[in-house]
């Protein structure tokens, strides 16, 4: 008998109310934090022990520093004309020298 039960738990659909009794869900909407910016060039020297690390001329999109280009290092797929967060318009990288 208990089997028989606990088939019968699994089995049964669950009751789910209509969308008019559900309370209505809050939207969560995330802040990021930081300033936009565009990908003006992209350099091709690399930096980083193994070549990870690209260096771009961003374009500051919004904040106090707009249309500033400055120069920083990121890591990852990235491209011209690609948008991306930055934590931080007023430090800029120096430039990578070949050695």
């Amino acid at each position: 008998m208990p089997e028989e039960e606990k088939t019968a738990q699994k089995t049964a659909p669950e009751q789910k109310a209509p969308a008019e009794q559900r309370a209505p869900q809050e939207q969560k909407v995330q802040q990021l934090d930081g300033f936009l910016a565009e990908v003006v060039e992209v350099i091709r020297i690399r930096t980083g022990i193994y070549g990870e690390i690209r260096q771009v001329m961003c374009k500051i999109m919004e904040g106090p520093d707009k249309g500033r280009v400055i120069r920083r290092n990121l890591a990852g797929r990235i491209k011209q004309g690609d948008m991306i967060r930055l934590p931080d318009t007023s430090r800029e990288d120096k430039p990578i020298r070949a050695r």
